[in-house]
């Protein structure tokens, strides 16, 4: 019998904890009993953003959420308790500090137990001994799945690749070296034909599979491997987008839920692209969208939740 588990990879944009004094204070004055969070000094940043993205993913309500952009544990937690029901909702996380000077992290909320992590952030590029392969992490995440006899182990790779900031070109060689070493990584783990193995590669891979001219995808070891599907690509490829680009008025497919072939065909279900807090000018989308959205802030991202009914044999 399997187990039908609810599935999310979101790029929440810059969740952050962060603050900036209010109008006629004094720095130094603020800070003479040191660094303290005291609201007649300080106001907090994004709060109608997070206030969107709370609603976005109270609105998918998944199981697990794999997450980027997010700037450490103890932020996760504040956001998790005011704006998605608490530790009830979402009892188990994970994330580690990894490598972006941002402080911009992958996390996991999940309503499951978390029974093991393992950050590769300490990979280095093959060619310098000093710059990290990983532009955050490649956060391996176990979940348990089911109970009984039929418990078992789902394991996730959750991936902020490196962005095309500076150009496509420019910067796919690190998404490809990004790319392998994920592959390497899933078979040291399950064997040289991992795809029988239940597992999902899944978060914001920041590459598009056209080719175009900007140049050929980065990602595309990865996302065309044989031992696992891209399942967005069952949807029309006229719906694909998970990313809006205001600059260029590009919707791409920055967004990836990639699980094993095994897990991919024991699941019939077609994923989700949740678009109701996308910015009002991204104007392909014609749907309802959250309340307070505005034209370009505030929102809940620039990017998308995928969304998979995972059926786990």
């Amino acid at each position: 019998m399997s187990t039908t588990l609810r599935l999310a990879s979101f790029n929440v944009e810059n969740l952050f904890a962060r603050w900036r004094f209010k109008d006629g204070v004094n720095p130094a004055d603020a800070n003479t009993r040191g660094w303290i969070v005291d609201q007649t000094h300080f106001v907090e940043l994004g709060q109608d953003d997070k206030a969107i993205t709370g609603a976005a993913l109270q609105a998918i309500d998944a199981d697990v959420l794999a997450l980027q952009e997010v700037e450490n544990v103890d932020t996760l937690k504040h956001f998790r308790d005011r704006y998605l029901g608490g530790r009830a909702k979402y009892p188990y996380i994970a994330g580690v500090d990894g490598n972006d000077p941002r402080l911009i992290d992958v996390a996991v909320l999940s309503k499951l137990p978390i029974t093991h992590i393992r950050s590769y952030q300490h990979f280095l590029e093959p060619s310098s001994p000093t710059t990290p392969l990983f532009s955050r992490d490649c956060l391996e995440v176990d979940v348990e799945v089911g109970v009984g006899a039929s418990k078992s182990t789902l394991t996730l790779y959750v991936n902020h690749f490196k962005s095309m900031i500076g150009g496509r070109s420019q910067t796919r060689p690190k998404r490809e070296q990004q790319a392998a070493k994920v592959m390497e990584i899933v078979t040291e783990r399950f064997g040289s034909s991992p795809g029988g193995s239940p597992f999902v590669v899944l978060g914001d891979l920041n590459d598009y599979m056209q080719t175009d001219a900007d140049g050929s995808p980065g990602i595309s070891a990865l996302v065309d491997w044989d031992q696992v599907e891209n399942v967005v690509a069952r949807l029309p490829v006229d719906d694909q987008w998970t990313h809006f680009f205001a600059s260029g008025n590009e919707y791409r497919q920055l967004d990836y839920i990639l699980p094993s072939a095994s897990l991919a065909s024991a699941t019939a279900a077609v994923p989700e692209i949740f678009r109701q807090g996308v910015p009002l000018r991204a104007v392909k989308y014609t749907g309802p969208r959250l309340p307070g959205v505005g034209l370009d802030n505030p929102k809940a991202s620039d990017h998308c939740p995928v969304v998979l009914q995972l059926e786990i044999p």
